[in-house]
């Protein structure tokens, strides 16, 4: 069973811990961490969750596991969900903030990669499938349900972001 560390409304490791599923306890919070990896083409690399997940579609993302930073599980969930192997050099943190109703820290990563989806090793238990999709598909999806909603949020953070750093979209 998975362990995620705790940490306070400061984000200060507490030594306390939880398994994956339990309840967050009060006054305490976990990481949450989440990339948009964008090709050449301005597209982004978008997965639809297995149906035992929920079925959505979603950016890749998840949890530390105890002992890893941000950036450590960041690189573990690429690892995991879709196969891809990232060094932490590669991944820019471009958002990091704080949600308090769900009492979590999360983490918006990005990466400019260009990668042949065929040559992913998806994790079946998480991932059905990829798809390189353009900022208005995601758009639609997220306005059809079917974008996980705490992923549709952190879609529009990170548009504002890039759109402001003057990086190209579609």
């Amino acid at each position: 069973m998975e362990k995620r560390d705790l940490y306070d409304i400061n984000r200060n490791l507490t030594g306390e811990t939880i398994y994956k599923g339990e309840a967050i306890p009060p006054n305490r919070y976990i990481v949450v961490v989440l990339v948009f990896i964008q090709n050449s083409k301005g597209e982004f690399l978008i997965q639809k969750r297995s149906l035992q997940k929920d079925g959505k579609y979603a950016s890749t993302g998840g949890h530390p596991k105890s002992g890893e930073t941000s950036i450590q599980g960041m690189c573990t969930e690429i690892a995991e969900e879709i196969g891809l192997t990232v060094d932490e050099k590669d991944l820019e943190l471009i958002y990091s903030g704080r949600q308090d109703e769900h009492r979590v820290f999360f983490d918006i990563y990005y990466l400019k990669r260009d990668i042949d989806i065929r040559d992913l090793v998806l994790q079946k238990e998480e991932v059905d499938f990829v798809e390189w999709d353009s900022t208005s598909r995601i758009k639609q999806l997220i306005d059809d349900g079917l974008f996980l909603k705490n992923h549709a949020e952190e879609v529009y953070r990170m548009i504002d972001i890039l759109k402001e750093r003057g990086i190209e979209l579609e």
